[in-house]
């Protein structure tokens, strides 16, 4: 816990576990207290609340006495704020854990101040469907904050945090915007700087401390940083020339660097497609059969079709990965995770949904080129997925990038036409169709050994 003095210094304080319950139950929101009888000892460098080189431990005949109408005012709240470089540097070195000060609730807290751009997979365009059991279930809420005009940062609300925000978000008219959260670490996650919340973190919106409310002012007064996440239509905004403009709607493909954020759970990531084509197959009455070929009675072979959260320092968008883009990415095909699911779960794996491989949860935080193909699904609003025909995965290729960066003329885009790296999958599959394009459970058993007959 924080002590804050008359001074308004800050010092680290420590109960021992054994004096917890002579002193703990004692403390109530709201109440200063004095505290009389104590030792001073070497504060730890590990889990560390202040910049104090001493803590003030509790001993065996501490007294902690209520201040009744103390002449001396403390603040209600004090914060500490960080920013992503001072949460970078601190990341997984057990080190500094950013406090939130509350002088008369005398509770431990954090300084992560900003505005969501994605809860639970959600971009707040209307209102986020937020769902109690489900979070109950998963035991965390996942949003996407940022801080002023920093990068985009993963905080993780864990247990009585993550039902905290929901009962906060849902009792909100509007969707709420600023987020403040205390007693927050760092952690690298799949190679990416995340925030977790810890048992005494308390969440706060929009208008509920001061510091949001000022938060809120400075959001109303820079609205290209209040801009939502929105992946709709991917344009190009400098002048362009007529042949230009006929070879971006005919080839419909662009480039991006951008960084795996997740993958998008609940959703199925391969379907079934024909052996010859890769088109989707369709369940006849015995077998499998395929409309694009004709045939009644065709190999069923898993194909990706897997949906990951990415982003850049400017958007949050959900990629498709088709075919050979999930191959790329991967290095694996998709009959031989799916068979290998089986194969380790027999015949029970046949009636279950097969979980997404750890060969695609293990690119999460990686950052690469993809080429990816707008629709007409994108034009006219039916879809915010885009296509990923093409990965250049950004170990290899990096170099290469550059040079095609130099050679490129200056431009303000973040999208640019990749014409030259950018081919057509392979795949006959729409990614708009959604879920009535997953593979069926039943299917999935019988296409378990690739090229099989059914």
């Amino acid at each position: 816990m924080l002590l804050i003095d008359e001074h308004g210094s800050v010092i680290q304080g420590f109960i021992p576990p054994s004096r917890i319950e002579i002193h703990l139950p004692k403390m109530k929101p709201g109440l200063l207290y004095k505290l009389n009888n104590f030792y001073g000892s070497s504060n730890k460098t590990v889990y560390r609340v202040s910049d104090h080189a001493v803590t003030v431990s509790f001993s065996w005949n501490s007294e902690l006495s209520v201040l009744e109408d103390s002449p001396t005012p403390f603040d209600e709240e004090r914060f500490r704020f960080h920013s992503f470089e001072d949460f970078q540097a601190s990341c997984d070195r057990k080190g500094d854990l950013y406090v939130f000060l509350l002088t008369r609730l005398m509770n431990n807290g954090i300084e992560v101040v900003g505005h969501m751009k994605v809860v639970n997979g959600q971009c707040l365009i209307g209102t986020p469907v937020l769902d109690e059991v489900e979070i109950a279930r998963a035991r965390h809420v996942l949003v996407h904050v940022q801080s002023y005009d920093g990068p985009v940062m993963k905080l993780y609300l864990w247990d009585q945090a993550a039902r905290d925000f929901y009962k906060k978000f849902k009792s909100y008219e509007g969707t709420p915007t600023v987020l403040l959260v205390t007693t927050v670490n760092t952690k690298s996650l799949g190679g990416t700087l995340a925030l977790t919340s810890m048992s005494s973190s308390r969440v706060f919106m929009d208008y509920d401390v001061q510091p949001t409310i000022d938060y809120f002012s400075w959001l109303g007064s820079n609205p290209p940083s209040a801009e939502l996440v929105n992946a709709e239509v991917v344009t190009k905004r400098e002048t362009l020339t007529i042949g230009e403009i006929f070879s971006y709607i005919k080839q419909g493909s662009n480039k991006c660097t951008a960084t795996i954020d997740d993958v998008v759970h609940g959703s199925t990531w391969y379907y079934i497609s024909c052996s010859g084509c890769h088109t989707k197959a369709t369940k006849g009455p015995t077998s499998l059969m395929c409309s694009k070929c004709g045939k009644v009675n065709i190999s069923g072979v898993p194909q990706y079709r897997a949906q990951i959260s990415v982003y850049d320092n400017s958007e949050q968008a959900v990629f498709v990965l088709l075919g050979d883009a999930g191959f790329e990415l991967t290095r694996k095909h998709a009959a031989e995770l799916v068979s290998s699911y089986f194969e380790a779960n027999g015949d029970q794996g046949v009636t279950q949904k097969v979980p997404f491989p750890e060969a695609l949860i293990s690119t999460i935080g990686q950052k690469h080129n993809f080429c990816v193909k707008v629709t007409k699904h994108n034009f006219d609003g039916k879809s915010r997925s885009l296509t990923v025909t093409k990965i250049l995965l950004w170990t290899l290729h990096q170099s290469q990038n550059l040079r095609e960066k130099l050679q490129s003329a200056t431009s303000e885009e973040t999208f640019e036409t990749g014409a030259n790296v950018c081919g057509d999958s392979k795949t006959s599959v729409d990614p708009s169709e959604g879920s009535k394009r997953n593979g069926d459970i039943g299917e999935m058993g019988k296409a378990k050994t690739p090229g099989r007959g059914v």
